[in-house]
């Protein structure tokens, strides 16, 4: 499993809001997809997947904050 994290954003940003899930729990992605798209106080961004292999757990909806270094979503990779 690969724990999708929210990376340091920089200049004192501290979390992000889950805006949209491109894929669903149990469709494949592949490395460096759209995997979900955040939102902070200054900007919109998508995350892109770290690795190829099936979505199987997303741990945030859409609307909830995250803080930064959490994980949001586990990738099966194997």
């Amino acid at each position: 499993m690969v724990n999708v994290i929210l990376p340091e954003l920089g200049e004192g940003i501290t979390k992000a809001t889950v805006s949209y899930w491109f894929f669903k729990v149990g469709e494949k992605v592949k490395e460096k997809d759209d995997l979900v798209e955040l939102t902070t106080d200054k900007a919109t961004f998508n995350l892109p997947s770290p690795c190829s292999g099936v979505l199987s757990e997303i741990l945030h909806s859409e609307g909830e904050s995250v803080e930064v270094g959490q994980v949001l979503a586990l990738i099966d990779n194997t």
